[in-house]
């Protein structure tokens, strides 16, 4: 059922990139067009293709067809990723980094199409190599695939879902605060005897 579910959602594309390139034959060059495309449904799948043919929409469509064959899952947390992770290919790398509630897809260029159309909402991206749309997007998609969900982790090691989030910091980042809290209304006791004794 929940594989209908998911084949019934409309998927949407986002053209990233048209590049005209060139072929030299015997009677001169021979042009044809290259699309890179992005599909996704804004849920939690996206997938990335490439197309080339003589005229524009011929490669575009091609590319939505490699896009397709291409559609993979993205382990979200809310509306942002599970933890961050560098992707890489090539010489392109980019920095995936997971955000609070409201920050936005901080990203440039088709880093934000993939972004987007994945369905995350927060999240901080960042190019570190070369900027070739083809490469960093390829970038960003290995990124995305090698995310993994706390009950993956949890099942590989052994362990609760509950020891493998970093909960145990948290709870230690509240309690330190809690001493000088404590000390506060001794030194106000001090200020009011000092007023009784004036």
């Amino acid at each position: 059922m929940a594989i209908d579910v998911e084949q019934s959602r409309e998927l949407k594309e986002r053209v990233v990139e048209i590049n005209r390139v060139a072929k030299v034959v015997k009677g001169g060059r021979r042009f044809s067009f290259t699309a890179l495309v992005v599909i996704g449904d804004e849920v939690d799948r996206v997938g990335l293709g490439y197309g080339k043919a003589r005229e524009v929409p011929l490669a575009i469509s091609k590319a939505v067809d490699d896009a397709k064959k291409n559609l993979f899952t993205v382990p979200l947390h809310g509306k942002t990723i599970t933890h961050e992770i560098l992707g890489q290919f090539g010489a392109a790398r980019v920095l995936l980094r997971p955000a609070s509630v409201g920050t936005g897809v901080i990203a440039g260029g088709g880093v934000r199409a993939v972004l987007e159309l994945a369905g995350i909402r927060d999240i901080l991206a960042k190019s570190l190599g070369t900027t070739n749309p083809i490469n960093m997007l390829k970038a960003t998609v290995q990124g995305l695939q090698s995310l993994r969900r706390p009950e993956e982790v949890a099942a590989t090691r052994g362990l609760t879902i509950s020891q493998v989030l970093p909960v145990g910091a948290k709870k230690d980042e509240e309690e330190a605060p809690a001493a000088p809290v404590a000390a506060e209304p001794e030194t106000s006791d001090g200020e009011a005897e000092d007023h009784a004794d004036a």
